[in-house]
């Protein structure tokens, strides 16, 4: 039996703040939470820092930039799920679902996909794992390769990951993300070194060659809306643009309306009963990089059940940082954001709250107006909690 608390901290528990909270955990899981409680022989004194839930994170393609740190650097997959997951544990992150591009596209390959994740589900049964790592396999609507690789994926899957998370994207410019395609078209200037009108002329090239295979969208529909309709996955439509798009992911069976483009769409998506999420580097900056909504905007208006990092993990406590001092959120509230309500959203029961019997996975952290400082983090795995720059345990 292990048991220890955190003492002397500041709680952020659902709906309130705990101060001189005393967090008393058991074999991974919190059988106690009291203002002023007693501690046990072992212990870790907070300080008055902040002790909130690990964060769930239910979309980040880190990982699959992790082995290419230069372009002519290729890094072994086994060192680079440790070393992104020393990044994404530092700030914060318990459980983290890694986005797989499942598609043939120049950069991303089946090939390579099956290969990510291989090694995420051999990592997450090895005695060295220091968090929860899961999938979110990522589908390109266009792309028969990967729409067959996927289903092959999925169904061999089934053993360690019963009901996953799919998120089905088409990132065709003029819709989605890219709706106004000069956003695009900057981003191809500034990335490829290209002119204004060779940066036209390759997304116009673009739209030639997705418009070739826009049937294979259609081949992958059926299937998708089936697994959807018997509870065998999770679908998550990415980057609805209008009310439209969502009540087109309606008929999908989709129960996720990941980064809304559109204020629209995001009201669309709450009255269709779907769980929104938006991302946490768009919260953070107060914008979109591509010129839609921003995030706090949804936030502020109740459109937003979670954040998820989508490229840059620390972001998920800078928002709450952010949130939180420009006034768009009460602590508990944004903390929210990035624990329980992406809990509710992929359906995980067990964690996310500071709350008697559930799990232990814990964070405890200071803020320096909006910027955070992650001192220690617990994950409960079923072994001794294992900490991270704090002494005590």
């Amino acid at each position: 039996m292990t048991i220890f608390s955190i003492i002397n901290s500041t709680a952020i528990l659902p709906t309130q703040i705990l101060e001189n909270a005393t967090i008393t955990i058991e074999d991974g899981v919190i059988i106690d939470i009291a203002e002023n409680g007693p501690a046990t022989e072992r212990y870790v004194n907070a300080e008055g820092a902040i002790c909130m839930p690990g964060i769930i994170d239910s979309h980040s393609d880190g990982f699959e930039m992790e082995p290419r740190p230069r372009p002519s650097v290729r890094l072994p997959l086994d060192f680079s799920i440790q070393s992104f997951e020393a990044k994404v544990r530092a700030a914060g992150v318990t459980t983290l679902f890694h986005g797989i591009g499942f598609e043939n596209d120049g950069n991303r390959t089946v090939e390579s996909a099956n290969a990510y994740v291989n090694i995420i589900h051999e990592y997450s049964s090895s005695p060295t794992v220091m968090m929860n790592h899961r999938v979110l396999y990522r589908l390109d609507a266009r792309d028969a390769d990967g729409f067959n690789a996927l289903c092959a994926r999925i169904e061999s899957d089934r053993q360690v990951d019963a009901k996953p998370l799919v998120s089905f994207e088409d990132h065709t410019p003029g819709q989605g993300q890219y709706r106004d395609r000069t956003y695009l078209e900057n981003w191809i200037m500034g990335s490829r070194n290209m002119t204004r009108e060779e940066a036209v002329a390759h997304v116009d090239q673009i739209l030639i060659e997705r418009e070739a295979v826009r049937h294979n969208k259609e081949l992958a529909l059926p299937w998708l809306t089936e697994q959807a309709a018997l509870g065998n996955i999770t679908l998550m439509a990415h980057d609805p643009a209008t009310p439209e798009d969502v009540a087109e992911a309606v008929t999908w069976n989709a129960s996720i309306a990941e980064f809304p483009t559109s204020v629209e769409a995001a009201q669309a998506a709450r009255a269709a009963g779907l769980r929104t999420v938006c991302g946490a580097p768009n919260a953070l900056r107060g914008s979109s990089h591509s010129g839609n909504v921003s995030a706090t905007e949804l936030i502020s208006l109740g459109l937003c059940d979670g954040l998820s990092s989508d490229y840059l993990p620390f972001a998920m406590l800078g928002a709450v940082g952010t949130l939180v001092k420009n006034g768009t959120c009460t602590l508990p509230e944004a903390v929210r954001l990035v624990t329980y309500g992406p809990a509710e959203t992929v359906g995980i029961t067990d964690r996310g709250r500071l709350e008697v019997g559930l799990v232990a996975d814990v964070v405890v952290c200071r803020f320096n107006g909006n910027l955070p400082s992650v001192l220690g983090v617990w994950r409960a795995n079923g072994s001794p909690l294992q900490s991270l720059a704090m002494q005590g345990v």
